[in-house]
């Protein structure tokens, strides 16, 4: 066992692991708490900022509504474009259980005076669900749970669908899970999808291009995003796929060869290629993916269409499994500021000045008039444990095949 010890400036140090712990204490008291939240250990750190943990300073204030538990997406006011964006879509797509919820945004004063945008979310006390693949041991969750997790993430998607968005980057690391009370499930947690900083309106027209332009992660995006740039409701079904064949293998799409540089994944996909899907699962899923893999978007079931495959029928409904009413949405109004753009379809960028002692996903982010590409780091929240991390698997916030 690592002996805790004291260091300079009342910094803990664990071990060896004195410059991470410190920089955790030197974060969340740079950002400052809020007016009825106290921030808590950070729970991931990337290029759109960190995220951390929030309690309630007195559960039975008038700020009750709130649940004890939160988690919070910070950034300095100059930088938070990107999570002001997805407070935005997550104010549009509201009331449906299977998306995470957004308690509010509010701005607070680190200790260096900065400004600092934050964004109260739903907490995934059981992680993302890339991780819980990780602790299968790359064997595959049971049928059951991958069931009940597909159908959570229709239901989620064709709600975004319906509302006119399209997620972009929907992968294990952006969906979170959260307890389920739902009884004789036999699945302790339920899945919902999460950041959404990446998300645009559907059929959201744009300037002609000469080359295809488009955001996400490599491994899971469709024929038609590589080749053309449209990216649109059919796109997600295609990345749903990806994720369904990940839970039942435990790998991930395209990981045959873990080597693969993303260009090589790319030239697959438009070339027409499709994810292996071994012949030992279910028939039944088989036909699941088959119709999320259809390589003609105009043909690629719809999440309404798939909610009704024998794949996600027949099982206990957790529709009511919601433990907070909309009251808590009025108080987004209190304590609260906006900078968001008029800009239905800008892209924000920045960057992150990193130490090098921070290991995470590699992100590629170019704007849109933009011809250059930096690289930073990423990282999808909580974030509880580290995860294996495949040489494509990395998020492309925008740019060009």
């Amino acid at each position: 066992m690592n002996r805790m010890q004291q260091g300079k400036k009342g910094e803990v140090i664990v071990g060896g692991h004195q410059l991470e712990l410190r920089t955790v204490v030197d974060d969340r008291r740079s950002y400052g708490d809020g007016v009825a939240w106290r921030r808590g250990a950070m729970l991931g750190k990337g290029s759109s900022g960190c995220v951390f943990m929030a309690t309630l300073k007195k559960p039975r204030s008038k700020y009750s509504y709130y649940p004890s538990v939160m988690a919070v997406k910070s950034a300095e006011v100059s930088d938070s474009g990107s999570i002001q964006k997805e407070r935005e879509v997550l104010d549009k797509i509201k009331g449906n259980p299977y998306v995470i919820r957004s308690f509010g945004e509010e701005t607070t004063t680190g200790e260096n005076g900065d400004m600092v945008y934050n964004l109260l979310l739903e907490y995934g006390s059981g992680g993302t669900l890339a991780e819980r693949i990780k602790r299968s041991g790359e064997k595959g969750l049971p049928e059951l749970e991958v069931r009940f997790h597909t159908r959570s993430l229709l239901r989620g998607l064709n709600h975004i669908h319906m509302i006119g968005y399209v997620h972009c980057d929907l992968k294990p690391d952006n969906i979170l899970l959260l307890p389920s009370s739902t009884v004789g499930s036999g699945v302790e947690f339920r899945a919902k999808i999460g950041d959404f900083g990446l998300a645009k309106r559907a059929k959201q027209s744009k300037k002609r291009r000469l080359e295809p332009y488009w955001r996400g992660t490599p491994i899971y995006l469709s024929p038609e995003v590589v080749k053309d740039g449209v990216q649109e409701e059919p796109s997600d079904i295609w990345a749903l796929g990806c994720i369904v064949l990940h839970m039942l293998t435990g790998e991930p799409p395209w990981a045959e060869d873990r080597q693969l540089e993303a260009k090589e994944v790319l030239t697959k996909i438009k070339e027409g290629k499709t994810p292996k899907i071994p012949k030992e699962i279910p028939k039944v899923a088989m036909d699941f993916l088959k119709g999320c893999f259809v390589k003609n978007d105009m043909y690629r079931l719809t999440a309404e269409m798939l909610l009704n495959h024998p794949f996600v029928e027949g099982l206990a409904d957790d529709d009511g499994d919601w433990q907070f009413g909309e009251v808590v949405e009025d108080l987004n109004a209190i304590h609260s500021a906006s900078w968001v753009s008029d800009d239905e379809d800008s892209i924000y960028s920045w960057s992150d000045e990193d130490d090098g002692s921070y290991e995470g996903e590699v992100t590629w982010e170019s704007e849109e008039n933009l011809d250059e590409t930096s690289l930073e780091l990423s990282s999808e929240v909580p974030s509880h444990t580290s995860t294996k991390t495949y040489l494509v698997d990395y998020t492309i916030r925008a740019g060009v095949v």
